[in-house]
């Protein structure tokens, strides 16, 4: 069942809140369902709060969707797996970026061999972490996809080296101000990395609030 509303029984407020994700999670869920029709296993990088993966599991109900993120974020979305739970839905994987491998749920049985996952998506991640993160998110995924299988990107970006707004320029400025490695990331940078591990660019979706989702497919 789609939890189209809040369970009155579970308390929002005591559950970790990302606004973002709030205002998002329905532009992204529209794309999702068009773009991962046919597909079965998709594992959720960063999962964060949590949000998303609790409103976009029941609603996507043929995709068996697994969380993951650094071990400190688990509680968070434990929390909203807890309060919304869905059959097709899965506690988070232990995923750090700087030393793990693509986690995988042993139980979870795929249709794609040797490959976990047919699709993998992130959302608000690539401009939080270094530039070096990037490089190894992009050489996991590349591995890890199955020919055909897609990386699913929510963000901010910056198109032909310039800013797309001035609240993405400041974002950005506040980014480096608390880590020079972050910032928001070049769109032909990332293109470039993703065409070197087999991933090309397949669809650009402009997004609200100066974000875009991109869509790359492994050759």
């Amino acid at each position: 069942m789609q939890n189209d509303h809040l369970n009155s029984q579970v308390d929002i407020d005591a559950l970790p809140f990302s606004q973002a994700c709030e205002n998002n999670k329905q532009p992204i869920l529209d794309i999702l369902q068009n773009e991962l029709q046919g597909f079965t296993h998709v594992l959720e990088i960063g999962s964060g709060t949590g949000q998303h993966s609790v409103y976009f599991a029941p609603r996507l109900p043929e995709i068996q969707w697994q969380t993951s993120d650094v071990t400190s974020n688990h509680r968070h979305i434990a929390a909203w797996y807890h309060a919304y739970p869905a059959p097709n839905l899965y506690l988070p994987l232990a995923f750090d970026l700087a030393y793990d491998s693509v986690p995988i749920n042993s139980h979870l049985e795929s249709s794609c061999s040797n490959n976990p996952y047919d699709a993998i998506f992130t959302a608000n991640t690539l401009h939080i972490i270094s530039w070096a993160l990037v490089e190894r998110l992009f050489a996991l995924v590349g591995e890890s996809l199955p020919v055909g299988g897609k990386l699913l990107i929510y963000g901010p970006f910056n198109d032909h080296g310039n800013y797309t707004s001035a609240g993405n320029q400041r974002f950005d400025m506040s980014l480096r101000q608390r880590d020079p490695k972050s910032g928001i990331r070049h769109k032909e940078d990332v293109v470039i990395l993703a065409n070197i591990h087999h991933l090309t660019l397949s669809e650009t979706y402009a997004m609200p609030a100066n974000n875009q989702l991109l869509v790359f497919q492994k050759d």
